[in-house]
C-alpha cells in the first residue's frame, strides 16, 4: 500500500500552488515558522506551537526526508523533497528543496513490484480495449480488493513515475510505461 500524504507533502503543495521552489522551517519564539520561498521573498505559510502535535510531525517528516528524499506526487505532477538542515541560533532549521522528479527513460525497463506489474498491465489491456483509461471501480472489481486498497495502489504508482493522472478528471490514467516492459495479465 502506499503511504498517506505527510505533512511536510501538504505543505510543499501549498507552497508549489504559489509558484515557489523551496519551504523553510524555523524555531521562534515557541513556534515552528514555515515560510515558501519565491523569487527570493520568504512569505510566511504555517506556524505550529513548538510542542504541539503539528510541530512533532513535521520534524519528524524533515528528519526523515533529510536522510532519504522523498518521492510525491501533487497535482498529477511527481516531485522529489530534498531537506537541508542548518543551524539557527542553536536550533536546527531547515531548508526544503521541491524539484521535478526525471523522468523514466523510456528504453530501460523500470522496476516496480509483481502486484504493481498487474495493476499496470490491467490498466495497459483495459485502455486498449475500451479506449479510454480505466476508473478506479474497473480496478475494484478485476482486482476485489476494497476502494482504498485501490486508491493507494493508483497514487504509489503515480509517485513512482509509472502512471500519471490529470487532477480532477476522471479516467485521466496515462501508462508512463512502455507495454513490452509489462508483465502478462494473470
Amino acid at each position: 500500500m502506499g503511504k498517506p500524504v505527510t505533512l511536510l507533502e501538504s505543505l510543499c503543495a501549498h507552497a508549489l500552488s504559489f509558484d515557489a521552489q523551496s519551504i523553510s522551517v524555523e524555531y521562534k519564539g515557541g513556534r515552528e515558522w514555515v515560510f515558501m520561498n519565491h523569487a527570493g521573498i520568504a512569505t510566511g505559510i504555517a506556524n505550529y506551537a513548538s510542542s504541539g502535535t503539528d510541530a512533532k510531525e513535521l520534524h519528524s517528516n524533515l528528519y526523515a526526508a533529510a536522510k532519504k528524499p522523498v518521492r510525491t506526487a501533487i497535482e498529477g505532477k511527481v516531485y522529489i523533497l530534498r531537506v537541508r538542515t542548518f543551524d539557527s541560533f542553536g536550533e536546527d532549521a531547515f531548508e526544503v528543496t521541491i524539484e521535478p522528479a526525471p523522468k523514466l527513460d523510456p528504453s530501460v525497463a523500470p522496476r516496480f513490484t509483481p502486484k504493481q506489474g498487474q495493476y499496470l498491465a490491467y490498466i495497459h489491456h483495459y485502455t486498449k480495449i475500451h479506449r479510454q483509461a480505466p476508473a478506479e471501480t474497473d480496478l475494484q472489481r478485476y482486482f476485489q480488493v476494497s476502494p482504498p486498497s485501490i486508491h493507494e495502489m493508483i497514487k504509489t504508482l503515480e509517485r513512482n513515475g509509472l502512471i500519471e493522472k490529470t487532477p480532477g478528471q476522471a479516467r485521466s490514467i496515462r501508462l508512463l510505461v512502455k507495454s513490452e516492459h509489462l508483465p502478462q495479465l494473470e
